[in-house]
């Protein structure tokens, strides 16, 4: 527990630099972030992540912290479009790997997909100076995945930098959700802190 708060003071230090919100990685790429953490321990991070958007949401920094919870962002889309009853009886008869396939079509999750839903609520809901925090990446397995997110979010949200929190482990080249699951391989976010 120690080292989980001392890697989320670090978090906190390395947003308020104004070069972390310039957005540019290294090689002047996109600037994505994975913050990776014991699953265990995710009721620590929801605190802090709390805590951080409070923090700066009426302070003297020039910036403001816009959480998104991806789970969150699921539910209130497929309660818009009068698919969330239908999800569970469609669950119930045609099983679990079905209902992801057609949450996933609902949403426009496929690859290289400019309508995908999820994406475009977060570009339409986030302000200039800001820092995107994603949350919820655990609560929404299997129907969403973190790499789906990661690969095309650059097609929506690529001025502000985005910290996505991964319950699992993130080595800089393949996420392990629940330390126990490989999402997928993603090249393009840096683990922001050690």
């Amino acid at each position: 527990m120690h080292r989980l708060e001392a890697r989320l003071n670090l978090l906190e230090e390395k947003i308020k630099q104004p070069n972390f919100r310039q957005n540019k990685g290294l090689g002047n790429e996109v600037g994505y972030y994975v913050f990776d953490y014991p699953a265990e321990q995710e009721l620590i991070v929801r605190e802090r992540v709390g805590y951080l958007k409070n923090k700066f949401e009426n302070s003297m920094y020039d910036f403001k912290i816009v959480v998104f919870d991806l789970y969150d962002i699921i539910i209130d889309l497929l309660i818009q479009e009068g698919f969330l009853e239908i999800c569970e009886e469609f669950e119930k008869t045609k099983g679990l790997k079905e209902i992801t396939r057609a949450v996933n079509e609902m949403l426009r999750m496929e690859e290289d997909n400019q309508s995908n839903e999820v994406l475009a609520h977060i570009k339409n809901n986030t302000p200039k100076d800001a820092i995107v925090f994603l949350t919820g990446v655990g609560k929404c397995f299997p129907i969403l995945r973190s790499h789906k997110i990661l690969n095309n979010l650059h097609q929506f949200v690529d001025d502000v930098p985005v910290v996505m929190f991964f319950p699992g482990n993130y080595d800089g080249q393949s996420l392990m959700l629940f330390s126990e699951i490989k999402d997928d391989n993603y090249y393009r976010a840096f683990k922001i802190v050690d």
